[in-house]
């Protein structure tokens, strides 16, 4: 099959801002890439500077570094075509033109300033042959782009030995319409490459895999999605990378939650054959033999379409690949362990953290945080410790060494009674006269804070906090004292979860002590408290949160779903009155579609209460 086409999708944990880092990091995946004999190798989104740079967009110093970094990186691919994706400061209209000079580019920058797009190189022969301009620019959850990114209105076709690619972007191929399908429509593009990076969220990748072979179904189209994969701050890229066929068939899956690369021969022959049989599709247009500039009279509703012919750079000679079989897709429960693993070990990995320390009260929101970070960062960088109370049961005191044991983290055991005395009498007087209550209790929170993090000055390790996104909602939970921390593991995870998460952990042989997620949970400051003395059982909790927190849903509407009335008033108050406390909260892995954080952005100050 001499027109078959060899792709390489390189997903990629890159780093934001380790410019120099990231373009090592894809010269050596495309020379991989090209010992395969790929004619073409796909990258994540913004490749070169990582996903999302967020703020540094506007410092004019680091789109100008990103410019040189790509030029720099273009000026050795030789033998291969590369995509690769950047911020893009060039002059309006230059198609498949070099960068302009970087000094332009300081003057087009700013927040949604004319000048600065989300765009695609495509590298070639030493130089930068095409690029792109993202389309569809994502301003919902956790995205921003529109702060600092213009849309771009063009299509851009690349040719290689008769064979036609479309180059997009990210969200360019989530919405109907656009350059997806004005390549594939009015460009003749038999295969659409994806440069993405797609956070993940649970059931993320059966989304995408159901959507995009619509996509493809409906453009007739091959596509070949390359996605991020690695932690950034609170997201987490799953990877997942996905070559889709005309007919919506998955043809290659990449590995979940790490480093891969798919290769892949796609014959354009396939696309062809359905667009012939559907009525749907006029005669495509003939390759071309030169370069073709968007005719008189496309527009935004035709869409404009930019042509690049590049040369074959592996015509012949290469070697034989074996095609795998797409990766396993993972259960609810495995994703989300992973997606927890991940995020933390890059937020330790990418910061310089030498290690982590988090406090082991026996209980399960800390056994799992715990497992999780022995997972990401290895047993021998974690530090569990044990701050007994007159209050911790000795069952309490047992299990958490048991779990350091079974894990082999570090282990240590400060009691902090004569603390809690200590800081009972230096308050003894202006307390005097009040009955003691939730005062008292949270000192004892507020004890063990100090403690890690005098730890975590000591020795630079990160402290992690353990509480999950059930107290984080209502406020069950201790400003400076569980709160107190840089990276909440559990944040974003709901109190069924965790249970579900620790069972899942323990599939293959018990690691956190059957006892631990047996047991009632208790924050135990006082003498028998139970979790359920403040809040209603966490299974209706949790059912209530998601439709108020991550759905939006009014009390009518929960009150419909079967919660009682007075249950959920009592919830919405708590979820309501605890915001400036989340507001001081630390970051945390994002696995839900609505995450306290990023996602979900309310005033503080607000009086607005719901009554339907």
């Amino acid at each position: 099959m001499p027109n078959v086409l060899r792709i390489a999708l390189c997903q990629l944990n890159l780093v934001v801002g380790d410019l120099a880092g990231n373009v090592a990091a894809l010269r050596a995946r495309i020379d991989e890439a090209r010992e395969h004999g790929a004619d073409v190798a796909v990258f994540p989104e913004l490749s070169i500077t990582g996903y999302p740079p967020e703020d540094l967009l506007l410092k004019p110093s680091f789109v100008r570094d990103a410019t040189t970094a790509l030029e720099d990186l273009a000026s050795t691919i030789t033998g291969i075509v590369a995509c690769v994706g950047v911020p893009d400061g060039v002059a309006p209209g230059c198609g498949g033109e070099a960068l302009a000079d970087p000094a332009s580019v300081q003057a087009t920058t700013g927040p949604a300033g004319p000048g600065l797009y989300n765009g695609a190189a495509v590298l070639a022969d030493g130089r930068v042959a095409a690029l792109y301009r993202k389309h569809h620019l994502p301003n919902y959850a956790v995205f921003d782009e529109r702060r600092y990114f213009t849309p771009g209105s063009e299509a851009v076709v690349i040719e290689i030995d008769g064979q036609r690619l479309g180059v997009t972007v990210c969200e360019d191929i989530w919405m109907a319409g656009g350059p997806a399908e004005w390549a594939a429509r009015h460009g003749g593009a038999e295969t659409i490459l994806n440069l993405s990076a797609s956070p993940y969220h649970r059931g993320k990748g059966r989304e995408r895999e159901e959507l995009f072979a619509a996509r493809c179904r409906d453009h007739r189209c091959f596509l070949a999605f390359c996605n991020a994969v690695g932690g950034q701050d609170e997201l987490v890229f799953d990877g997942h990378s996905l070559v889709i066929g005309p007919d919506g068939t998955v043809i290659a899956r990449g590995a979940a939650f790490e480093e891969d690369m798919l290769v892949v021969e796609l014959d354009p022959a396939a696309a062809r054959e359905l667009r012939g049989a559907d009525p749907r599709w006029g005669t495509p247009p003939a390759p071309s033999s030169a370069a073709r500039s968007p005719a008189p009279g496309d527009g935004p509703e035709r869409g404009r379409v930019s042509t690049v012919l590049l040369e074959r750079p592996a015509a012949s000679g290469r070697p034989l690949i074996h095609p795998r079989p797409p990766a396993e897709s993972l259960s609810s429960e495995a994703e989300i362990y992973r997606a927890l693993t991940l995020g933390t070990a890059d937020y330790v990995r990418k910061i310089g953290f030498p290690g982590a320390v988090l406090g082991l009260s026996g209980g399960i929101d800390s056994a799992l945080a715990l497992t999780v970070a022995a997972d990401a960062i290895g047993p021998q960088a974690v530090t569990a410790v044990s701050m007994p109370s007159r209050y911790t049961a000795g069952m309490n005191r047992d299990d958490a060494a048991i779990l350091a044991r079974r894990l082999g983290v570090g282990f240590l055991e400060l009691p902090i009674e004569e603390l809690a005395v200590a800081y009972g009498a230096a308050l003894a007087d202006p307390f005097a006269g009040t009955e003691p209550g939730v005062a008292e209790e949270n000192l004892q929170a507020r004890i063990r804070g100090n403690l890690l993090m005098a730890l975590s000055n000591k020795f630079g390790w990160l402290v992690l906090t353990t509480g999950n996104k059930s107290e984080m909602s209502v406020g069950y939970a201790t400003l400076y004292g569980d709160m107190a921390g840089g990276f909440a593991v559990l944040k974003d995870v709901l109190k069924t979860w965790v249970y579900r998460l620790a069972v899942w952990r323990n599939r293959n042989g018990e690691v956190i002590p059957q006892r631990i997620i047996d047991k009632p949970p208790t924050a135990e400051l006082r003498d028998n408290q139970r979790d359920s003395d403040s809040l209603p059982p966490y299974d209706v909790l949790d059912g209530i949160l998601q439709a108020y927190v991550e759905e939006d849903r009014g009390p009518a509407e929960m009150e419909a779903l079967g919660f009682a009335p007075q249950t959920v008033a009592r919830v919405v108050q708590l979820v309501d009155r605890a915001e400036y406390k989340r507001r001081q909260a630390p970051p945390g892995v994002r696995i839900s579609t609505r995450a306290f954080g990023k996602d979900r952005r309310l005033p503080i100050t607000n009086r607005y209460a719901p009554a339907s």
